[in-house]
């Protein structure tokens, strides 16, 4: 029988493209609700690789594990400065290897040299259309202020709080009559939208950070598709 072609072994066993997991480190301090958006989004070529949170109480870290991610906490207060505890986070971090480091509720301000370790890769969103109302209570600061509109912000994180390359933002109106809850829920069911597409753009390298601004690949696809 004679020897088959290289043709017709290639039919019998094409080639397979090689899939390129991407490892995802989230960290929360609480529920972790935006953790879970990005899980039940089952992101193509994601791997959570863990959940890690400053806070060994916190609920988010059971509903990981009960679906077989791996979790962990080291508890803040047990360290002598904000820089002990950031190194030995970012050495619990790096067991995994992560790609892209998700701070999804993560309540802490974090040092330097945690942001310059992960530079690129280390991703946040904020409850309000930066540069508007960085830091806490940003509702109700809305609210005072008169504004019209709330939204969240998903960033690239510098050691400047609440700055650095903006990713995707989301707006909601706000309406006669609401309270800072109200407009916290509004913003609340877009950002469990927004956040696992960021996570999906950067996992599919469609995120081009360039200087203070981020390029999406796919928008500059669409955009040449309209215009051709």
């Amino acid at each position: 029988m004679p020897s088959e072609t290289i043709k017709q072994r290639f039919r019998r066993h094409p080639f397979q493209k090689r899939t390129i997991m991407k490892n995802i480190v989230i960290l929360i301090s609480g529920r972790g609700s935006n953790m879970q958006a990005i899980i039940n989004a089952a992101i193509p070529n994601v791997r959570i690789a863990a959940v890690l949170s400053n806070s060994e109480t916190a609920a988010g870290l059971q509903w990981a594990a009960e679906r077989g991610i791996p979790t962990g906490s080291l508890n803040h207060k047990n360290f002598a400065s904000r820089l002990a505890f950031d190194t030995a986070m970012m050495e619990k971090i790096d067991a995994y290897q992560p790609d892209l480091v998700v701070l999804a509720g993560f309540m802490r301000i974090l040092t330097p040299e945690f942001c310059a370790r992960y530079e690129g890769r280390l991703m946040n969103i904020h409850p309000s259309i930066l540069p508007s109302f960085t830091g806490l209570h940003t509702h109700e600061r809305a609210l005072e202020a008169g504004c019209r509109v709330a939204g969240c912000t998903i960033h690239f994180v510098t050691a400047e709080l609440d700055c650095g390359p903006i990713v995707s933002q989301g707006v909601v109106p706000i309406l006669d009559g609401d309270t800072a809850d109200d407009v916290a829920a509004r913003v609340l069911a877009v950002e469990h939208r927004l956040y696992p597409k960021a996570v999906a753009d950067f996992a599919a390298g469609r995120l081009i950070i360039e200087g203070s601004r981020v390029r999406n690949s796919e928008n500059a696809d669409a955009a040449r598709f309209l215009t051709a």
